[in-house]
């Protein structure tokens, strides 16, 4: 029986395409389609050379990259080994210069014996020079004076001949100009906070002033106070400026060095006082004003009303601008009438005066009781702030109870205040008023008691 090579050869073109497949050779890379298996094999062995060669290309390349990674390892390692052996030389020779330092501090300190101590006293002292020329009045006029000092204080090396010399001339300097009454420019800071070159008076090292007012040291440069001294000390500072000699004239100084001068801002003028007092101060103030007012009115008004009295008692024609006269005009109508409705009438006209000449004096009397009563409620309000204050903050701040203090001691204050004029103008008032009352009761009596009264 025979069998046809036909299937035989298309099975063995499949199993070769498969076994291509697994070799992960693509088909497509034969040249054509191969037409029988010695074609198929020899393609094979082709493609096998190829993937041999390559293969063989890159595992060369590998090798030479091996070796170049390899020899700058070693590198790496023989750089690692020369930074470790100079670090562990640079220890030895810090070890090494330590030891040559303490043994050349001790020379040092062997050697220089007491004259660390006064090298120290030294530093000391230019330190605290420093510190005094920092706000010293004198280095407005003399600047730049600490810049050394402050070098030599802080210096961990022993002062120079130079810097003693220095230090012992700047405290020779200090002390002559204290004694000195100078005249110089400098630069002033002034209310807006412009800075120009004015002419200083400087008196020691107390007080320095221009024309316009005194002046006091901030950081080296001299500004104007916020507020001036008030009792005539900027009129006696502008005589000094404007004095020019020769003879003596006399000014102000502040033996404190500034800080009486410095707590003038501190100290609060009339309207911050009365600030203080809050709105029950201001309320005493109202009070106080409209009675003074009230009572000064009346006041004059009764002297006028007693002027114009006293004219009517020289004269006998009677006049409607003042109470005597309008009593007088009072009896004519009625001095037809018998004694004692005469009498009565006038009686009657007196006490229609009486209420005009009182009008007002009661009300000025009331708010002068009430002007203190408000400066009590003001105290009490003040001290209720200051338990207040206590009970939140504790004691440790006085600053924190000063507000409700002020408050209780200004209202008070000005309730006084308050209370004595309105008494006073109102006593002066009322007794005014009492003595036209009582010529007007005088003046009623006189006119029934004449001649032709008695003849009636």
């Amino acid at each position: 029986m025979s069998i046809s090579k036909k299937p035989l050869r298309g099975v063995a073109i499949a199993v070769f395409t498969a076994v291509l497949a697994c070799a992960g050779i693509a088909p497509s890379a034969l040249a054509g389609q191969p037409e029988s298996i010695d074609q198929v094999l020899r393609a094979m062995q082709e493609e096998r050379r190829a993937v041999t060669r390559e293969n063989q290309e890159r595992e060369d390349r590998f090798r030479r990259e091996q070796a170049t990674q390899e020899a700058e390892l070693n590198r790496l390692r023989r750089e690692v080994t020369a930074a470790e052996q100079e670090a562990t030389r640079l220890e030895n020779l810090r070890d090494q210069l330590d030891r040559d330092l303490e043994e050349l501090r001790a020379t040092l300190s062997e050697r220089q014996g007491e004259f660390g101590e006064l090298f120290g006293v030294a530093r000391s002292a230019a330190a605290d020079l420093n510190e005094n020329l920092t706000d010293s009045l004198i280095s407005t006029q003399l600047p730049g004076r600490g810049e050394a000092l402050s070098r030599m204080a802080q210096s961990g090396s022993l002062p120079t001949i130079d810097e003693l010399e220095y230090l012992w001339y700047t405290m020779l300097q200090e002390a002559g100009e204290q004694a000195k009454v100078v005249r110089y420019t400098a630069p002033v800071i002034r209310g807006d906070n412009q800075s120009a070159n004015e002419t200083v008076v400087r008196i020691g090292p107390f007080t320095a002033f221009t024309e316009q007012g005194f002046l006091v040291p901030r950081e080296g440069t001299l500004r104007y106070l916020v507020r001036q001294p008030g009792g005539g000390a900027v009129r006696a500072a502008r005589d000094v400026y404007n004095f020019q000699g020769p003879g003596v004239t006399r000014g102000l100084i502040d033996p404190s060095l500034g800080t009486l001068l410095g707590m003038v801002v501190e100290t609060p003028n009339l309207q911050e006082r009365i600030a203080q007092g809050r709105g029950i101060g201001y309320a005493i103030i109202i009070v106080a004003a409209f009675g003074i007012l009230l009572a000064v009115f009346r006041w004059l008004m009764l002297s006028i009303t007693s002027m114009k009295v006293r004219a009517q008692m020289r004269s006998s024609t009677p006049s409607k601008g003042n109470p005597l006269g309008r009593i007088m005009m009072a009896y004519e109508e009625n001095r037809t009438e018998d004694l004692e409705t005469l009498q009565m009438r006038l009686d009657d006209a007196v006490l229609r005066e009486l209420p005009r000449l009182e009008s007002g004096l009661n009300l000025v009397k009331v708010l002068a009781a009430v002007a203190p009563l408000m400066g009590l409620l003001g105290t009490v309000i003040g001290m209720i702030v200051t338990f207040q204050a206590i009970t939140l903050f504790g004691t440790g701040d006085p600053k924190l109870m000063a507000g409700g203090i002020s408050q209780a001691l200004v209202t008070t204050v000005l309730g006084l205040i308050a209370a004595i004029p309105l008494l006073l103008l109102h006593a002066f008032a009322s007794g005014t008023a009492r003595r036209l009352g009582q010529v007007l009761e005088q003046q009623s009596i006189s006119l029934v008691a004449e001649p032709d009264a008695d003849q009636r």
